[in-house]
């Protein structure tokens, strides 16, 4: 992981990381959301919404982290398939959770509710926040499936 925070691959982390945040942004309308946590603050938990944050930018890292190695597998072999489909999955993933599973419609639900289904990540039993757990965890492993790719190359 070392050289994924030496130039220019700092320069790309950062920029795919920024990148990823305002794009999850927009897709989520978390930024609707932000003054009405700030009118209701007394009945938000906040103990929730920080786990999600947190978990949102945990995500970002490992969407950036992820590219960057495959950027490199793929500029060693002119191939990568061993960690983009989980990388992809995860990166999607991360958008249909968005910032906070419950303060917002998130992608997956407004595709659901374009087909006239219902659905809301509040409806689960963590409000969505095992979503976002599931798609760290499956970062987490494209990670270690990556590194373990560029470690041979």
């Amino acid at each position: 992981m070392k050289a994924i925070f030496k130039k220019p691959y700092l320069y790309w982390f950062i920029a795919i990381f920024i990148l990823y945040l305002i794009v999850n942004l927009l897709v989520s309308g978390f930024y609707d959301t932000i003054p009405l946590i700030i009118v209701n603050a007394k009945t938000v938990s906040w103990f929730k919404l920080s786990i999600s944050l947190v978990l949102s930018l945990a995500i970002g890292f490992f969407v950036a982290v992820n590219l960057i190695y495959i950027y490199m597998i793929y500029k060693q072999r002119k191939t990568c398939k061993a960690g983009m489909t989980t990388t992809s999955l995860g990166t999607l993933g991360g958008l249909i959770t968005g910032f906070c599973p419950v303060c917002i419609t998130g992608l997956f639900p407004l595709i659901l509710g374009f087909l006239g289904i219902s659905f809301s990540l509040a409806s689960l039993p963590f409000q969505g926040i095992e979503i976002q757990f599931g798609v760290l965890l499956l970062l987490v492993f494209s990670y270690k499936m990556i590194e373990k790719e560029v470690e041979y190359s």
